[in-house]
């Protein structure tokens, strides 16, 4: 018979996460450097066990350790990641308001998403009354960059070294008969799109869905995010979008200002 109370039990995934996270919280507690058995005697475990965390951390740069006395302590890395944190959950206050009135004037769907990991993640929505939401497009959801609208702003600010590393670590996989998975092709769209301020996703992620999308900048002028509204390719004809584009790239500005975008100066640039 199954222990009713197994599923509170922690497993030993779940102890030595704790573990590890009980160790950075004492090593960011911590005013300087710390021996290796200090820390072990800090988390109650032997220095062969702390050690293999240690090392863990320092694999993927979260610990890093003084030459001349062997000591360890925690990098900024952690700080970076609680920096972007903070941006992107800024980003979605921000934003949350201007994708309501935008889905209401478009009538579909309004999106915000972000890069990660070299895809994009939808981190805030808008639907608009009687539409239903894409498949790709809910909150948490990531999707490619080579046939996202959003994705494509991102990629347009890649240098050619940049996005030659983005296509061999992604490759351009095909998704419909649209996606454009030759490196060539994607570069002269990306172009096009510099030169438009906007993108498209025409029916290249999901059969039967079109996107517009406006680049979201911060206060370098780089595109951190961007602002689309999807719906059905039989909906989203291009007078409706071009009708309503105006709009829209008004909206990702208005956004890019409050993210600390300063336009005058990007704009004498």
């Amino acid at each position: 018979m199954q222990d009713p109370h197994s599923k509170n039990k922690p497993t030993q995934t779940n102890q030595s996460s704790d573990k590890l996270l009980t160790m950075i919280e004492v090593m960011a507690e911590n005013p300087g450097p710390m021996r290796l058995q200090d820390i072990a005697a800090c988390c109650n475990t032997n220095s062969t066990t702390a050690l293999r965390f240690i090392t863990a951390l320092q694999r993927k740069n979260y610990v890093a350790q003084e030459i001349d006395t062997g000591r360890y302590y925690l990098t900024l890395k952690l700080c970076a990641i609680g920096q972007s944190i903070s941006q992107y959950m800024d980003i979605r206050a921000v934003s949350l308001p201007f994708l309501r009135g935008t889905s209401q004037l478009f009538r579909e769907s309004c999106n915000l998403a972000i890069a990660n990991d070299h895809s994009i993640m939808y981190i805030e929505t808008a639907n608009s009354p009687n539409q239903t939401l894409l498949s790709t497009q809910r909150i948490g959801n990531v999707a490619p960059m080579h046939c996202t609208g959003i994705g494509k702003l991102i990629l347009s600010d890649y240098s050619p070294a940049e996005l030659e590393r983005f296509v061999t670590a992604k490759t351009l996989p095909r998704l419909t008969d649209f996606t454009i998975t030759d490196q060539q092709a994607l570069s002269d769209e990306l172009e096009q799109i510099r030169r438009q301020g906007y993108a498209f996703d025409n029916e290249e992620c999901e059969v039967g869905a079109r996107c517009i999308a406006a680049p979201i900048r911060d206060y370098t002028g780089r595109v951190i995010a961007g602002i689309s509204v999807a719906g059905p390719a039989v909906r989203m004809t291009d007078e409706h979008i071009y009708q309503h584009l105006p709009y829209l790239l008004d909206t990702a500005r208005q956004i890019s200002i409050r993210m600390g975008w300063l336009e005058a100066e990007h704009s004498n640039a």
